[in-house]
């Protein structure tokens, strides 16, 4: 339980620049949570709400501005004919094409803008599926800055095809000198398309190992597990980014594949050949099968289901933790189990098993003859 002096740590250390920016690298979720456990935001419904109103108020007020540059409501020529001043402020009514222009720019970046956050308030925000509400997001955003531009090129210049004409000359220098970001860019597409990773999985690409916490429009960031200052799959405190062009050069191992978010796991020890070999395949497979209960029958089900429409369909496929035994590379036979479990559980369930199994087996040093027991 949190004490009032812990949290008051933790809210001085969210303060401090550097953590907020951190915060920031993980794609923001960690900084959205804890923004909204603060005691003094407003309810988010009542957020959106207020958001909305913005953009409708201020949507109103632009619509009124625009209608009354382009009737000339305001009658600039004729008040500054009236005035004896058209000689020397001429320029005030060439103006109102463009402040035209200008207003109807702005109500059209605020119908973006408005729809944007309408879309992300209440169609995406009431998804279940986190990863997909991430991916989504990001789409929105990229879609709502690409609007934004067109809008900006439009209001700079009223002929389309100058237009067209700027925006393929600048896409042609920013190609040559952008070949990797652009690259990277497409890397997120094909990830968002045909989905090897998602936000929550853990994986593997090349050398980096992690939980996957972030996937940006240029790269993706990993929470890494293991590392090399660690033995087990514990996580090591620090993160890694890669370019999402990676995820098109190189295999990705993807330890939370949604269909099937299990992977196969094994404990080996090395015995002597004089050992009693029945006794120890039958230990093994019950300390096993007292470890993960009826749950690794249920996912090896769910497995053959999944091989039965590929070409491996007879694949044999065990429901119960299977043991074997292998020669080794020196005098000893290699007794390994074999079991099913979800890629965060493994270490922990296999720290409990070798506990549980050395303590069964080294209770019958007779019929379990470990190496040391022989170096005598």
């Amino acid at each position: 339980m949190t004490t009032e002096k812990e949290q008051s740590e933790v809210e001085h250390l969210k303060e401090q620049p550097e953590v907020q920016k951190a915060l920031k690298q993980t794609g923001g979720a960690a900084e959205k949570a804890a923004a909204e456990q603060q005691e003094e935001s407003p309810p988010v419904e009542t957020r959106h709400k207020v958001w909305i109103g913005t953009y409708v108020i201020a949507l109103l007020a632009l619509g009124g501005l625009y209608y009354g540059l382009r009737l000339n409501a305001l009658g600039i020529g004729e008040q500054l004919a009236a005035a004896g001043f058209v000689e020397q402020y001429w320029w005030l009514e060439r103006l109102r094409p463009l402040l035209i222009r200008l207003t109807l720019g702005a109500v059209a970046v605020t119908v973006t803008l408005a729809a944007a956050k309408f879309v992300d308030s209440y169609v995406i925000g009431r998804l279940n599926d986190a990863p997909t509400e991430f991916n989504l997001r990001r789409v929105l955003r990229l879609v709502v800055v690409i609007v934004l531009l067109l809008i900006g090129l439009s209001v700079l210049f009223a002929n389309w095809y100058t237009a067209v004409v700027s925006i393929g000359l600048l896409s042609l220098i920013l190609g040559f000198a952008l070949q990797t970001p652009i690259t990277s860019l497409i890397g997120w597409i094909y990830i968002l398309v045909r989905t090897p990773y998602r936000v929550g999985d853990r994986i593997r690409i090349g050398e980096a190992t992690g939980d996957v916490i972030d996937v940006g429009y240029l790269d993706t960031t990993l929470w890494e597990f293991g590392g090399q200052y660690l033995s087990t799959d514990h996580p090591s405190g620090r993160i890694i980014k890669f370019p999402n062009s990676d995820a098109l050069s190189n295999p990705v191992y993807n330890y939370s594949w949604p269909l099937f978010p299990y992977i196969w796991n094994e404990v080996k020890f090395q015995v002597a050949y004089d050992s009693d070999f029945e006794f120890i395949a039958r230990t093994m497979q019950e300390v096993t099968e007292a470890e993960l209960g009826e749950s690794m029958m249920e996912n090896v089900k769910i497995f053959r289901e999944l091989l039965a429409q590929t070409p491996v369909d007879r694949l044999e496929v065990r429901e119960r933790p299977a043991v074997f035994f292998r020669v080794g590379d020196n005098t000893w036979i290699e007794a390994i189990v074999r079991y099913l479990v979800y890629p965060r559980d493994a270490g922990r369930v296999k720290n409990r098993l070798i506990e549980t199994l050395l303590k069964r087996l080294n209770a019958e040093p007779e019929r379990v003859k470990f190496p040391k027991s022989n170096m005598r």
